[in-house]
């Protein structure tokens, strides 16, 4: 029994609860050399590495198994499936014990002889112990914190380029493996395929871990330790992962993406050409190549891989609205990168099986051809004086009316002669459709010179 008998309410703690470690290996025994009426320990094992022992007024996690001198078991936690956990050196556990957990390493194993003095005495527990027992204990040490401690933080992988780190109110994607104390896995975003995505500094996450992602690069990779006050606290977790209370937490994290919803799109140019007789404005026609990668260098798209250019008109909507401003005041020739912050890509859906929600884009992009396009918001426009016969002109056997295939051969005529443009990048009957479409005001296929007229005088813009 590692608790007190003395002091107990009814119902009594389980009777015999003491921390114990799994470790092999052996040292002499600290004290008594035999003598049953000494405590004796003996360091079964001791881990390579041992950062911190335990000390008086430590909080620790240990399992045990607790036997009589002729080894009959009287208590063992592991038989409850839970470790017995406990503050050290206040009281809590009978004498012997609080003595001989301290100077234990975290799963450093030791047995333990605590004579009747330093247990239960004379008087035993009535059912349990008898009085003046021996008791043997073979202790497993899980876990160690003390209440004065805090986030630890280790930085074992920087990158060469670190632009940026995070601030509070940050919106961060990061892989993590989250272990306890004795190296036990508990949870890892690896084994979903999927970041953990949250904001920093807003109580999305664990104190503890809020305070131990600040001033993290993208690429970086840091081990953070929670002692429970800032992590699952007395009341551990069980809906995801079965989380003891109490537990120390080990959080071994990749930083993959950054931003911050004030962020815009960032353009960097790495080469001009000499000359720009223009540069891109909305409603032309471009044609580019571009690498797409997320922050930490993954590639998720390529047009130079494919071997064809990404064509697009600007400002029509057909790219996300971030590629439609990194892209402006572009020359031909010109290379250039651009950041886009998820609110201007792809935002938290992201693309299924491509891009991951509230992922960061950078694009790398050659612009290799602009074809100048319409005033915004026309489809067709004529070069020069507009002819004061126009329908007659375009209704060729003097009808009346004009066909859908009279009036696309004279607008594809006068494209061809130069006299008019459609506007690049766009299906051209697509627009000559929606032309006359709009141009037929009762639908019936047809256009009548009262019609013409009519809706020439409302001066639409992609009309004639």
């Amino acid at each position: 029994m590692a608790f007190r008998a003395r002091g107990w309410r009814s119902p009594p703690p389980p009777p015999l609860l003491l921390l114990l470690l799994w470790v092999t290996g052996q040292a002499a025994p600290v004290a008594g050399l035999g003598l049953d009426t000494e405590l004796q320990i003996e360091r079964r094992f001791v881990p390579d590495e041992c950062p911190r022992t335990v000390r008086s007024g430590d909080f620790v996690r240990y399992h045990y198994v607790g036997t009589f001198s002729d080894g009959q078991k009287f208590d063992s936690s592991y038989d409850r499936d839970s470790t017995f956990n406990v503050f050290v050196g206040k009281g809590q556990l009978i004498a012997g014990m609080d003595q001989a957990l301290v100077g234990m390493c975290v799963n450093e194993r030791r047995f333990v002889k605590i004579p009747p003095k330093l247990a239960y005495g004379s008087e035993g527990v009535s059912g349990v112990i008898p009085p003046d027992s021996v008791l043997h204990f073979d202790v497993l040490l899980m876990d160690i914190w003390n209440s004065e401690d805090q986030v630890q933080v280790h930085t074992y992988f920087t990158p060469p380029s670190c632009p940026r780190t995070i601030q509070v109110s940050d919106f961060v994607r990061y892989h993590y493996n989250g272990t306890f104390l004795d190296g036990t896995l508990f949870d890892s975003s690896y084994s979903r395929n999927r970041t953990f995505d949250t904001y920093i500094g807003q109580g999305y996450v664990i104190a503890g871990m809020d305070e131990g992602l600040l001033g993290v690069c993208i690429g970086e990779k840091r081990r953070i330790v929670v002692p429970p006050h800032l992590g699952y606290g007395e009341e551990g977790r069980g809906e995801c992962w079965l989380l003891p209370s109490n537990s120390v937490l080990h959080f071994d994290v990749l930083l993959m993406d950054i931003w911050n919803s004030e962020d815009q799109v960032q353009v960097h140019t790495y080469f001009t050409p000499p000359s720009c007789p223009r540069t891109i404005q909305v409603s032309d026609f471009v044609r580019y190549h571009y690498n797409g990668t997320f922050l930490d260098g993954t590639l998720f798209d390529s047009r130079w891989n494919l071997g064809k250019t990404y064509n697009i008109v600007l400002g029509s909507g057909q790219v996300v609205l971030g590629m439609d401003m990194g892209l402006r005041e572009m020359c031909v020739g010109e290379k250039r990168t651009v950041v886009i912050p998820p609110h201007l890509g792809y935002g938290e859906a992201g693309v299924d099986g491509e891009v991951p929600g509230s992922a960061v884009l950078v694009f790398d992009i050659e612009l290799l051809e602009l074809v100048a396009g319409l005033p915004e918001g026309y489809m067709f426009i004529w070069n020069g004086e507009v002819s004061p016969n126009l329908f007659e002109e375009i209704d060729k056997d003097g009808n009346g009316e004009v066909l859908l295939e009279e009036f696309s051969e004279y607008i594809h005529a006068q494209v061809a002669s130069g006299k008019g443009k459609l506007a690049p990048g766009f299906d051209a009957e697509v627009i000559v459709k929606n032309m006359f479409t709009n141009q037929d005001r009762n639908g019936d296929g047809k256009v009548t010179a009262e019609e013409f007229k009519l809706k020439d005088q409302e001066a639409k813009h992609d009309e004639l």
